[in-house]
């Protein structure tokens, strides 16, 4: 399967142009495609369709969908408030197409029950908040019972950032055109857009090796590294992970990211505490080994630090020490801040050999960057990047749709995962994941993508058994992740 891409709408318009003069042409390809996803929302309803379009391209791209419903006999309400002397020329086409077919447009929405409406008023045009007719349209989709269907994004919403720009239409389904949009699976995005599909138009759309153009996690991105264990290995065959932190108070954050490490399959996993009154052993994991925080980098060959670390001189002597590791080092929680408060040790862990990951969330990425938490926010995939160009590191923002960017500039988003992760501890859980992933030999990229979409993935799993998403605890997401790895390996050997 191919990656699937994720296009800026600057791309996306690009990408228009140099296809501005296909038979038939996209608008009509669009609409069609749009026609037929409509109709597999209608099933046996009697009720009419409402089209609400809009002064651009979209509504055209509604245009033509309420045409060829009407074609096939549905009834299709149209409302348009745009002059169509106005219109782009293929939207205006679209409209005298409309009405050259018997259609009606209407100044105002009608009173009825509808079957569906069709959010055709903006799409990736939107570039700031809505006004007059369209925002008050917006505030109606709200409050009517029908399913929403948003041609290419929900009006209102950023197609770059996943902001909502004032207010936005929250659909039921979103159908994308030509590629995916990065806004439609972050911040914003997911809780507007819906289920969402694509509608390539069957474009030859290059593919290119582009690092402006990022990707959407799936299972098949990590097929390169899905590979069963061969019978003849031992425990020394997939590395040593070596969790440090556990300030006082704070033994659970280490507890919870080594078991993760050792639930992923990590050959060792090493744990060792600031606090001298820590607990030497793990009664439910014995097979985790507690040992001095100055004999990790000896023992591990790869080095997690962060849960509950605190933010102690200790801590950042600890820091300062594994910034000079050989092997590959995570950095999560109050290393990140350790970082951010400290210009000295973030120069040197940009120049550090091996490979850096880096796990914050916004308000720490802002700290990082020196900016407001509502800047990061406000352009994720760009803080992300700017993280991982500064600091020549492997980097994830978590959040709602999780950005992951690479030094090279690389970037991807993750469509998985779900509120259940919204509770303490879920980050030391993905820090141990991705320890384990890089000490079993997966490169730094791809442990990163692969601890991250299965971190998600096994939140999903636990939604879909029953187990949350209120109340669902960062213990229980490392087992279901266990059984998940084992299942994508299997399947992916077959």
């Amino acid at each position: 399967m191919p990656k699937q891409r994720l296009y800026s709408s600057t791309q996306i318009r690009s990408l228009e142009k140099r296809f501005a003069n296909v038979d038939p042409p996209m608008m009509e390809r669009a609409g069609r495609a749009a026609a037929n996803k409509a109709a597999s929302f209608l099933a046996d309803s009697t009720e009419p369709v409402l089209v609400l379009a809009g002064p651009g391209n979209n509504g055209g791209d509604g245009l033509v969908l309420a045409r060829c419903l009407r074609e096939a006999g549905r009834e299709v309400c149209v409302v348009c408030v745009a002059d169509p002397a106005r219109l782009p020329p293929d939207a205006a086409a679209a409209h005298e197409a409309w009405r050259r077919a018997g259609g009606e447009i209407l100044a105002a929405i009608p009173e009825a029950k509808w079957a569906l409406v069709v959010d055709a008023i903006f799409g990736i045009g939107v570039s700031r908040a809505p006004t007059g007719i369209y925002a008050d349209w917006i505030a109606w989709c709200a409050n009517q019972p029908a399913p929403v269907l948003a041609l290419d994004v929900p009006s209102g919403l950023d197609a770059d950032t996943g902001r909502v720009l004032g207010a936005a239409v929250r659909a039921q389904h979103t159908l994308g055109f030509i590629a995916h949009k990065p806004g439609l699976f972050t911040l914003e995005g997911p809780e507007h857009a819906g289920e969402i599909s694509l509608a390539d138009l069957d474009l030859p759309i290059p593919q290119e090796e582009d690092a402006a153009v990022g990707e959407l996690l799936a299972v098949e991105s990590l097929a390169s590294v899905l590979r069963p264990r061969p019978r003849n290995s031992h425990k020394g065959s997939w590395g040593e992970v070596g969790i440090l932190g556990g300030s006082a108070g704070m033994l659970g954050a280490v507890l919870l990211a080594a078991r993760a490490a050792l639930m992923l399959g990590a050959g060792k996993v090493f744990a060792a505490c600031l606090d001298p009154h820590a607990p030497g052993h793990d009664l439910v994991h014995p097979e985790i080994m507690f040992r001095p925080t100055q004999e990790l980098a000896a023992l591990a060959s790869v080095i997690a630090i962060g849960p509950g670390l605190g933010q102690g001189e200790a801590a950042r002597a600890l820091l300062a020490a594994v910034g000079d590791f050989d092997g590959a080092l995570v950095c999560d929680a109050d290393a990140l801040n350790l970082l951010a408060q400290d210009a000295e040790l973030a120069e040197r862990l940009a120049r550090r050999a091996g490979d850096t990951v880096l796990t914050p969330h916004p308000a720490e990425a802002g700290r990082m960057l020196a900016c407001p938490t509502r800047d990061v926010q406000a352009d994720r995939v760009g803080a992300c990047r700017e993280l991982a160009r500064r600091f020549g590191a492997h980097v994830v923002l978590k959040g709602a749709g999780s950005v992951i960017a690479d030094p090279d500039g690389a970037w991807a988003i993750n469509p998985s995962g779900n509120a259940g992760l919204a509770s303490a501890g879920t980050g030391d859980v993905l820090t141990g994941m991705v320890a384990s992933l890089l000490a079993q030999g997966w490169p730094a990229d791809l442990a990163l993508r692969g601890a991250v979409h299965l971190h998600g993935a096994a939140a999903d799993a636990l939604v879909a058994s029953g187990e949350g998403p209120i109340g669902l605890t960062a213990s229980e997401i490392a087992p279901m992740a266990r059984r998940l790895i084992n299942r994508w390996v299997d399947a992916a050997g077959h």
